[in-house]
């Protein structure tokens, strides 16, 4: 499984397809760009897919190809969330 998503301790501003984050614990701040903001939205959608999975909805939601190079920038976005503390273990 991916990741679930934590909302707990964050507040969420968001214009159009991007958003900045402010965690009210630490109180760092995170801009999430469209892609960032589109995969937690899936995570949050589907929260017990498989990164497989949450890449095959991003990149139709996205309209783009799900090329390795896709899958790739999925996981390693998915590393992001959950560095920051937006995704735990599902």
């Amino acid at each position: 499984m991916a990741a679930a998503p934590i909302s707990h301790g964050w507040l969420f501003k968001t214009w159009g397809n991007e958003a900045v984050l402010f965690n009210t614990a630490s109180g760092d701040t995170h801009y999430l760009k469209p892609l960032t903001l589109a995969l937690y939205q899936t995570c949050r959608d589907h929260p017990g897919y498989t990164s497989v999975q949450l890449a095959d909805v991003l990149s139709s939601r996205l309209g783009v190809a799900k090329t390795p190079q896709f899958l790739e920038l999925t996981d390693d976005t998915l590393g992001s969330l959950r560095q920051i503390g937006l995704l735990g273990s599902a």
